[in-house]
């Protein structure tokens, strides 16, 4: 890595092509994501009932894979497995047009799924090959940043693509996917990751074979990382308000027009794609330690939540109502920005090199349960009242903050600072902490 004039910051070899990678896939997956269910039954030409069968089916066998992706990791490398995966995705939607038949198409969205769903355990085992420190922090950033200017892009391509050639542009748009995912590939087989001691005896840059007990045994016994994938879990279910109870709450709470879904994600879009490294920028620049801006990522959710059961309560006309959600979701983007980086910054840096994969696999299956469970939990507290699924959603915020302050003294310092705190012995010359204090 090298060094910035500008930043200090170090610099990932391959970085940029690494950036550009997942910004292009981002377009690809921002091409069928907000048309899913449409996307295949018009591609395939099997009814909606049976495609969103498949499609749930298929994505509960993706999780199932989740555990065997972190294991391949640790084998294989994070790169090697993200290269397959890219190669995978990029297969499956290229045969989507000629899986006309409930098994060919049940086959290829299988495949694929399994590769969808093990991505973000593959690509966070990639960042933390690849970069170390601040760089980490600032990586997360920008990928998130370039996600999401991905995907937006992709939706309004997608949509130029369905203007000129009606339904018949979905095959164009498979087509289009699979070459995104492939020149994603492409550019990441340029980025040089770190050679790590392997798992099964596997050798290091030294020859070393890999010590202490292997597998997710190791995980299960490290409580502190998993006290910190529950805190996420807690987190995770926040960043599932915006998509599944938002809309739901809107319409049937507010009684307000459906159209304010739209402003609403177009403003976190926007304030994601466009603000969000500098965001983290700021957040790295003041030597936080991660904990404690994820913490405060968390308590900007409960914020925002909170204003969501003033809001239900006081229920003001349509233009208070307007101002008040929009006001809301920055709250909410921002906790996203400042939590986002540092959260996914802090769990690779907690996970031990030689077993990262599964350490990852493990906490992404945070997210991927939180995501699960999102539908039908909010859905039933929002039956009952508007305002309980908010409610539940700040103290578990809350909860999420108050267990990453008190996870901090026992996560490894380099996990809990971006870079190594320094302490000064007593003749005044620097000591860095190598260990959690």
């Amino acid at each position: 890595m090298r060094k910035t004039a500008a930043s200090g910051e170090a610099k990932v070899a391959g970085e940029r092509s690494l950036l550009l990678g997942i910004g292009i896939s981002s377009v690809g997956i921002g091409m069928y994501i907000p048309f899913s269910l449409v996307f295949f039954h018009h591609v395939t030409g099997l009814s909606l009932t049976v495609v969103g069968l498949v499609m749930t089916v298929t994505g509960l066998a993706g999780l199932a894979f989740m555990p065997l992706a972190g294991t391949a990791v640790d084998r294989f490398g994070a790169k090697r497995v993200n290269l397959v995966l890219y190669g995978i995705r990029a297969l499956g939607f290229a045969l989507y047009p000629f899986a006309g038949s409930l098994p060919a198409f049940a086959a290829v969205a299988l495949v694929t799924a399994l590769a969808d769903r093990s991505f973000g355990v593959v690509q966070q085992s990639l960042i933390g090959e690849v970069a170390r420190g601040a760089a980490r922090d600032r990586l997360q950033a920008s990928t998130r940043a370039l996600q999401n200017a991905g995907m937006g892009a992709g939706a309004l391509l997608v949509s130029g693509v369905l203007a000129l050639w009606g339904t018949g542009g979905f095959t164009y748009t498979a087509w289009g996917n699979s070459l995104a995912f492939a020149l994603a590939g492409l550019l990441v087989g340029r980025v040089r990751a770190a050679r790590v001691v392997r798992v099964a005896g596997a050798a290091g840059p030294a020859g070393a074979p890999a010590a202490g007990p292997v597998g997710y045994r190791t995980v299960l016994r490290d409580r502190p990382f998993l006290g910190l994938t529950a805190a996420n879990f807690l987190t995770a279910l926040g960043y599932s308000a915006l998509s599944v109870l938002f809309p739901l709450y809107l319409s049937t709470w507010l009684a307000a027009p459906d159209s304010l879904t739209g402003a609403a994600f177009t403003v976190n879009t926007v304030l994601c794609a466009g603000i969000g490294v500098l965001i983290a920028g700021r957040v790295r620049r003041s030597g936080a330690r991660r904990t404690r801006s994820a913490a405060l990522g968390a308590l900007l959710f409960a914020a925002a939540f909170v204003g969501q059961i003033v809001l239900g309560t006081l229920r003001p006309g349509r233009t208070a109502t307007l101002i008040a959600l929009l006001a809301i979701v920055v709250v909410y983007t921002l906790g996203e920005l400042v939590h986002s980086p540092s959260g996914g910054a802090l769990s690779v840096s907690a996970a031990p090199e030689a077993v990262r994969g599964r350490y990852l696999a493990t906490y992404q299956l945070s997210y991927s349960l939180a995501g699960a469970l999102a539908p039908s939990l909010f859905t039933a507290l929002l039956a009952v009242d508007g305002r309980l699924p908010w409610a539940l959603l700040a103290v578990a915020a809350l909860g999420a903050a108050l267990a990453l302050l008190r996870l901090e003294r026992h996560l490894p310092a380099e996990a809990v600072h971006a870079e190594p705190p320094v302490v000064r012995d007593p003749t005044g010359r620097p000591v860095p902490v190598t260990a959690a204090a």
